[in-house]
């Protein structure tokens, strides 16, 4: 089942991204900022536990960035964490948005759902100086752009 989360999840979201935000793959997120962006997030629940959850977020009226894409260890390779980015990207032609963007080291992975590599210097500044900037690997990164045109 997917669903929107409410703020009891916090903590469960927050065991979940654990090991990937330590090791770099995902950026922090305080629980602060998960309640203040709770309505950009889609669950993935099985048998009442979350299993996985990624964000949409909107950087303007045009652009949107799926977030914090994680699926537990145990249900990956089931088709949950396509099925949260089309939930996502399914969002953001219904909020009217252009296109989508992703930051990833699994460029394969949303390549298969459409998106296509850009460079990062077309990337939106107040990304990289709002978010960019808190991770460990800032200002040496690796992670691939890219983009999904919805509209």
């Amino acid at each position: 089942m997917y669903r929107k989360p409410v703020l009891d999840d916090i903590g469960a979201m927050q065991a979940i991204v654990k090991k990937e935000v330590e090791e770099g793959i995902i950026l922090p997120r305080s629980d602060d900022e998960l309640a203040t962006n709770i309505r950009s997030y889609i669950v993935a629940e099985q048998n009442g536990e979350i299993i996985g959850y990624t964000a949409l977020h909107i950087h303007s009226p045009r652009l949107g960035e799926i977030r914090s894409l994680v699926v537990k260890e145990g249900h990956r390779g089931k088709g949950i964490g396509t099925s949260l980015v089309t939930r996502a990207v399914r969002e953001a032609e219904a909020l009217g948005l252009y296109d989508v963007l992703a930051l990833t080291y699994n460029a394969p992975f949303f390549e298969a759902l459409g998106f296509k590599e850009i460079p990062k210097e077309s990337i939106p500044e107040h990304k990289i100086w709002a978010d960019c900037i808190k991770c460990k690997h800032f200002p040496v990164c690796n992670e691939i752009s890219l983009i999904k045109t919805v509209r």
